[in-house]
């Protein structure tokens, strides 16, 4: 009797033989595709255009008030933007009409009979890129690339006058904004709801180089609680004295990269001049300290997109949103052309002088920019330095730049020397111990000799020293804790290597006032950890102050020793900055101060006088 198992319904004789299933079906057979369902269209024709054209203005609208093209064929943007919009339209066409394609050959064919101008306005696009591309391409158009910038040829010697160290401007960027910071940190109705813009922006006022900053919202929150009122500050940081001003405004700026909406500077800027492009917005201030925005117009001078240059600004009052046009910007303004555009264009005026091909393969007098720039205060304008090398060789400079940033004069000063890189690592040598970093060199006039100058900072990103570096002999370097004492060592190495005379070392202040008598009182503190004595003179009631580390006599000096004290004149107070003191009822003798480390007796407490012990100091 055979046996029968059942497993739950399970028959194994559905699959016997060749698997063939009921009607001689395979059961593994695929189902037929599901039939799409038809869209239908929307309306007519005309009401689909219609709609069509609603969706692709809506469009244009909302991408034009986010992204702000320039409506300009020289703009790149312009040609994404239009393209965007005729996208936009035939996407919309394929959904109103009911069109379903097969495949993208489907689509095309539907695009090209039922999206005709738009689908010509994309063709034409396409080859305005093309032929402007071409039309730029520097391979072609070498000479015109070669022509953007003018440059001739200077006599630094006499046409950049010589700086004393107390009008040297000492504070990089990095600098200004630590110490704008601090000071914004010290106004409490300021400090919780406004930050500090980082472009700070190095400009001439008032006879000082200074940079100037603006303020802006903390977030969003605080946007939207102060927009109303504006932005009620900006910041000043003298460059050379290091002092910050907070100039507090009558009325608050309202147009700004900070604001939002119709007040965005970008938008404003976009809704009144449609068809400019502009390079980014710079903040200055004029004479009278009104806030602008300086918003250099961008214009493309090679083809369709190459050779930008600038051609004008224009100024927008920071407050009140006023702009106005100017092919010529006022004098006060400083920086209308930015560094990185005139380095550009003096590399293409040094790779494509004698054409494009000696620039790869002869590469006679081939010369190009160096890393890095910085700026220098001549006369009322700021001029952008940088140093030229050849394009062999990046070990030397053959000579520096100098372009101004207003009316881009470019002169290119012949001066073989160590490059900027080479300058940071020498001042940096002489205090490795340290392990100083120095900032981007400036290029100033030292007794007539073209002279790197350079902060040394350290790891907390406060300067330490300063360094100088001779551009020629770069082996000449000297490093000072001050600005003065820096110079004084410098001129003294220039004397040692024959460079200028004796009589050339003395450091002159341009704007010193003198004092002269017997001294009458003495008394010495520690502060930042350096000494300072302070001497009264008889007869008056001002103590002058005087670093120990910049003047080493005064620390031997006594009670009725007669000096001579230069410092900078200032508001009446009962302390005063010296810079220098001298005495007068015995020659000079050269003084220097113990070195670390070394045990020696200070002469000045083996005196008979108590009066040089620390001692609390009057009030100010």
């Amino acid at each position: 009797m055979p046996f029968t198992f059942h497993f739950g319904g399970f028959n194994p004789g559905d699959f016997t033989g060749n698997f063939q299933g009921e009607g001689g079906g395979s059961p593994f057979q695929q189902q037929p595709k599901k039939a799409r369902k038809p869209r239908k269209a929307i309306g007519n024709a005309f009401t689909r255009v219609l709609i069509n054209l609603g969706v692709t203005l809506l469009f244009g609208l909302g991408y034009f008030y986010v992204e702000l093209p320039a409506l300009n064929f020289h703009a790149e943007e312009f040609y994404v933007f239009v393209f965007l919009l005729c996208a936009v339209y035939c996407i919309s066409a394929v959904f109103t009409s009911g069109f379903q394609g097969e495949g993208a050959a489907g689509y095309f064919r539907f695009v090209k009979k039922q999206c005709t101008i738009p689908f010509f306005v994309l063709v034409a696009l396409i080859a305005a890129i093309a032929i402007g591309a071409l039309s730029s391409w520097v391979v072609l158009r070498a000479g015109s690339y070669a022509e953007l910038l003018t440059v001739e040829d200077g006599d630094f010697a006499a046409e950049v006058e010589e700086i004393s160290y107390d009008q040297i401007p000492m504070v990089d960027k990095d600098s200004a904004q630590r110490l704008a910071t601090r000071k914004l940190g010290e106004l409490a109705d300021m400090v919780s709801q406004f930050e500090i813009r980082e472009d700070f922006t190095q400009i001439n006022y008032q006879g000082r180089p200074v940079r100037v900053a603006s303020l802006a919202y903390a977030d969003l929150i605080k946007w939207f609680t102060n927009r109303s009122e504006g932005l009620p500050a900006y910041l000043i940081v003298d460059m050379v004295t290091q002092d910050v001003e907070v100039v507090r405004l009558d009325e608050g700026m309202k147009y700004t990269p900070a604001e939002h909406f119709g007040r965005n500077l970008q938008r404003h800027l976009r809704f009144h001049y449609p068809t400019y492009m502009f390079a980014d917005p710079v903040f200055e201030i004029d004479e009278e300290g009104t806030p602008y925005w300086v918003c250099p117009r961008m214009v493309k001078t090679i083809g369709l997109f190459g050779g930008t240059d600038i051609r004008g600004a224009v100024l927008v009052n920071a407050v009140t949103g006023e702009s106005q046009y100017y092919e010529e910007v006022p004098s006060w303004v400083d920086q209308l052309y930015v560094a990185e555009l005139i380095m550009e264009q003096y590399d293409y005026y040094g790779m494509y002088s004698n054409g494009f091909l000696n620039s790869i393969l002869g590469q006679k007098d081939v010369k190009v920019t160096t890393d890095g720039y910085n700026y220098i205060a001549i006369g009322d304008d700021v001029y952008m330095y940088t140093g030229v090398t050849s394009v062999t060789s990046d070990q030397s400079n053959i000579g520096f730049l100098l372009s101004n940033q207003r009316t881009k004069e470019t002169r290119f000063y012949s001066c073989a020397g160590a490059t900027e890189a080479s300058a940071q690592a020498s001042a940096q040598s002489q205090v490795q111990q340290m392990r100083y970093t120095a900032t981007f060199p400036l290029l100033l006039n030292i007794a007539d000799q073209p002279t790197y100058f350079m902060a040394l900072k350290g790891e907390d990103g406060l300067v330490k020293m300063y360094a100088m570096v001779n551009v020629q002999q770069y082996s000449i370097v000297s490093t000072g804790g001050t600005v003065a004492a820096c110079e004084a060592s410098y001129r003294q190495a220039l004397a040692d290597n024959g460079l200028i005379g004796d009589g050339e070392t003395e450091v002159i202040p341009s704007d010193q006032a003198e004092v002269s008598g017997a001294i009458a009182e003495i008394r010495s503190a520690v502060m930042d950890g350096n000494s300072y004595y302070f001497f009264r003179l008889e007869g008056g009631d001002v103590f002058y102050a005087v670093s120990a580390a910049e003047n080493p006599l005064a620390v031997i000096l006594n009670v009725g020793a007669r000096v001579t004290i230069t410092y900078p004149p200032g508001p009446a107070a009962s302390i005063l900055s010296g810079a220098q003191i001298h005495r007068e009822d015995q020659p000079e003798e050269e003084i220097s101060l113990p070195i670390q480390g070394e045990e020696q007796e200070d002469p000045a407490l083996s005196g008979d006088t108590a009066s040089s012990e620390e001692t609390p100091l009057p009030a100010a």
